[in-house]
């Protein structure tokens, strides 16, 4: 294998263990979150925020969370047949379905960054061409420039009303580090039918 292909490998593992470490607790944020609502439901005044903040951590714990579960192999996978074929004969399995996942993420994180321009109040048909015109401004006039391109922001339709675009991208980011992840996965079922161990 190419020596640009193992470190590939060896910088997008190592990123995406670093983020699935620090992602995976977020499950206590969560539980702290939701006792806190439980708490409050019973005891005081009910808050209009604990709901959709789960939610949101929970998004967050599931997405940045996902690359490090494939890198662990720590998936849900169908091993009616699956488990008994030998190393090889997975590998190849593995590489052919891995180009449908990449498939899958690529339309999601396209549609993810249409769904986070839309929250910034961006209407058009080109929501990559807002991001870089969004991006130069702010590198050519600063947040003020940037701020100015921002349309009307756009709001959960509920009693608390947060905005939504931090979770829209955290959900880019998240896809994106999947796309990488499993293209890193890719790279490693070819080292293994060539009979390469990465």
């Amino acid at each position: 294998m190419p020596r640009i292909i193992l470190a590939y490998i060896r910088a997008i593992d190592g990123m995406n263990r670093f983020i699935g470490r620090i992602a995976m607790y977020l499950i206590f944020v969560l539980a702290g979150i939701l006792l806190w609502s439980s708490i409050s439901k019973t005891f005081f005044t009910p808050v209009h925020w604990t709901l959709e903040t789960a939610q949101f951590v929970m998004v967050a714990y599931y997405v940045l969370g996902g690359p490090y579960s494939v890198q662990l192999g720590a998936n849900v996978r169908m091993d009616l047949f699956y488990g008994n074929w030998s190393l090889r004969t997975k590998a190849w399995v593995d590489a052919f379905t891995v180009m449908f996942l990449i498939f899958y993420l690529g339309v999601l994180f396209t549609g993810a960054i249409s769904s986070t321009a839309y929250s910034l109040g961006y209407f058009g048909t080109e929501p990559f061409g807002f991001f870089r015109d969004l991006l130069v401004a702010f590198v050519t006039g600063g947040p003020g420039a940037a701020a100015e391109m921002l349309g009307f922001l756009e709001r959960s339709p509920t009693a608390w009303r947060p905005y939504l675009w931090p979770i829209k991208v955290t959900l880019c980011i998240g896809v994106f580090l999947m796309l990488l992840q499993a293209l890193a996965e890719f790279f490693r079922d070819i080292g293994r039918i060539r009979g390469v161990a990465l």
